[in-house]
């Protein structure tokens, strides 16, 4: 493991930043609250950007006054995307494939994760009306777990894979938002790997240039973390990968399983692009958490872990402060 980036130094910076009331967005609203138990709510918002409604499990905090934590779905959108698959729709996310209940049960924190936008990249799309993801998540859904959760303002997000690096970004779009944010696994480096995007994308029939235009434009360099180090100044911010790719302990995989290979190669990649991430961030003076795991291939288990970690070290912190 090794880390670089001064802890501490994020979390003066993040304890410094206070709550910034987000305004409820015109026409977003809830439409109906599911009570799967006592502490987890799935709760389905209208969200006029996109003009649809969207599904996002809550776990509830034990008390009021409580901060939230969002964490992103992956680019399946928490649905299964593997074919002779086992799970059910909206089970392959945080709530499906992480212990959130167990984990967070005595931690005062609501965790909000919201389903859908496969194949989104969970940012906002200038060619299609229907992705507009970081709207939802910067402008509509925050305002309103605030009021119907009792919260105090201050919220984190995570994003795992293809949304690690856009968790980071919305700090950078929209500034006060989130004071800490996480990335598991994720790439932080778009612009200068927008083949890896495009191919990734084109897995569920998208676009790249649909997203933010054509490659190596200014939406691409506006939605790169690593090109804009500088404006996560005062954020505390967590980046994790597996410098190896290979499976361990952590990817909690059934015995005999071999071998991730497609797995590996993926988190080889993120792992480069984090190690990229965490050098500017250095050289621009930012503190920031950066671990680089021994082993893990891209799974499940790994981003629970990086997520687990992060609370621990960097966002639990920055959401006491």
């Amino acid at each position: 493991m090794r880390w670089a980036g001064a802890i501490a130094g994020a979390l003066v910076f993040a304890a410094s930043l206070p709550a910034v009331p987000v305004a409820v967005a015109e026409g977003a609203r809830i439409t109906g609250i599911e009570h799967v138990n006592d502490r987890w709510d799935k709760v389905s918002v209208f969200s006029p950007s996109m003009n649809k409604v969207i599904v996002n499990d809550v776990f509830k905090a034990g008390r009021g006054g409580a901060p939230t934590f969002y964490l992103l779905p992956g680019i399946d959108g928490g649905d299964n995307l593997d074919p002779g698959g086992m799970w059910a729709p909206g089970t392959k996310s945080w709530f499906g494939m992480a212990d959130i209940a167990g984990f967070f049960a005595d931690k005062n924190v609501n965790v909000v994760s919201p389903l859908g936008g496969q194949f989104s990249w969970f940012t906002d799309w200038v060619a299609d009306p229907g992705k507009q993801y970081q709207t939802y998540m910067t402008r509509e859904l925050p305002p309103l777990i605030d009021a119907e959760y009792d919260t105090n303002g201050r919220n984190a997000v995570g994003g795992l894979s293809s949304t690690g690096g856009t968790a980071v970004d919305y700090a950078v779009q929209a500034p006060g938002v989130y004071r800490a944010v996480g990335s598991y696994s994720g790439l932080l480096t778009p612009a200068a790997n927008p083949q890896q995007v495009s191919i990734t994308l084109m897995g569920g029939g998208a676009s790249a240039d649909a997203m933010w235009g054509p490659a190596g434009g200014p939406l691409w360099v506006a939605h790169d973390p690593s090109l804009n180090v500088a404006k996560l100044r005062g954020v505390a911010v967590y980046v994790a990968a597996s410098g190896s790719g290979n499976v361990g302990a952590v990817d909690r995989l059934p015995p005999g399983f071999g071998p991730n290979i497609t797995g590996g190669l993926i988190e080889r990649i993120v792992a480069d692009s984090t190690r990229v991430f965490a050098d500017n961030a250095a050289a621009a003076g930012i503190p920031v958490t950066y671990v680089v795991r021994p082993d893990g291939s891209h799974t499940w288990g790994l981003f629970e872990s990086e997520m687990q970690e992060s609370w621990n070290t960097t966002i639990g912190p920055a959401l006491r402060a």
